[in-house]
């Protein structure tokens, strides 16, 4: 089903909450071609075709998480060094956001990400919107099992304690894939590479690894991802450089 229509089939739906309680949504007015286009030009690369069919139905839904906005424009988020055109399109409360990540080849569609500040990792969340709304709308029906809550609440801990996936740059740089090889090459030894290309959801990387300065870099558009800690700053390389 497409993103509208999971929406549709949810505002008929008796959604409740774990208390049981009623989950009303209500949905923000749709956007004027002009308004899609306006967007774009922000975005700064062409929205998916499914974000700008979703856009002329709706600009958002209130009633799941902490406010789902499509537009991105409520949403105070911005790491660009991971999501260079990235659109936060929801929010949990807490300071936490889901991302789309917009590039070159999300022509159709582009994958949502979560990312999360504590603990600080980004996370593989779904392929499409159609897939992230149809795991938001679970959290909202018995037995409310859904993929956003475990992403939300378990996998992100599993990923910050256990460092999965992660390859030293040295191994990275002697892949026999291309684009792995040409990103680790490139970068200093010390740092680690995470490949998300073709991730499942509750993968990822630990962007706050080593603290608040610690240097992230991605491989272009492409879903490689390096980390490092950050270089020394103290009085005797500021004198020296050293």
């Amino acid at each position: 089903m497409t993103a509208i229509e999971h929406i549709t089939n949810a505002q008929q739906a008796k959604l409740v909450d774990e208390d049981g309680e009623p989950v009303r949504l209500e949905l923000a007015p749709a956007l004027e071609a002009d308004q899609i286009d306006s967007l774009e030009k922000e975005a700064g690369q062409p929205l998916p075709e499914e974000l700008r069919s979703l856009l002329s139905f709706c600009s958002g839904i209130d009633g799941c998480l902490d406010g789902i906005d499509f537009t991105g424009r409520d949403m105070a988020f911005e790491q660009k060094e991971v999501f260079p055109n990235g659109i936060p399109i929801a929010r949990d409360g807490f300071g936490n956001f889901w991302v789309l990540d917009l590039t070159p080849q999300t022509a159709k569609t582009a994958p949502v990400f979560f990312a999360c500040h504590d603990a600080p990792v980004i996370l593989y969340q779904s392929s499409d919107i159609a897939s992230f709304l149809t795991e938001v709308f679970r959290m909202s029906t018995p037995p409310h099992k859904s993929l956003v809550d475990d992403v939300h609440k378990d996998r992100l801990f599993d990923v910050w304690r256990k460092n999965p996936g992660v390859i030293d740059q040295p191994a990275a740089a002697a892949s026999p894939d291309s684009a792995l090889r040409a990103f680790a090459s490139a970068l200093p030894g010390h740092f680690q590479v995470v490949d998300l290309r073709t991730a499942s959801p509750g993968m990822g990387f630990s962007w706050g690894r080593y603290g608040p300065r610690t240097e992230v870099r991605r491989h272009g558009y492409d879903r490689i991802f390096g980390y490092a800690k950050p270089p020394k700053t103290g009085l005797f390389t500021k004198l020296f450089g050293r």
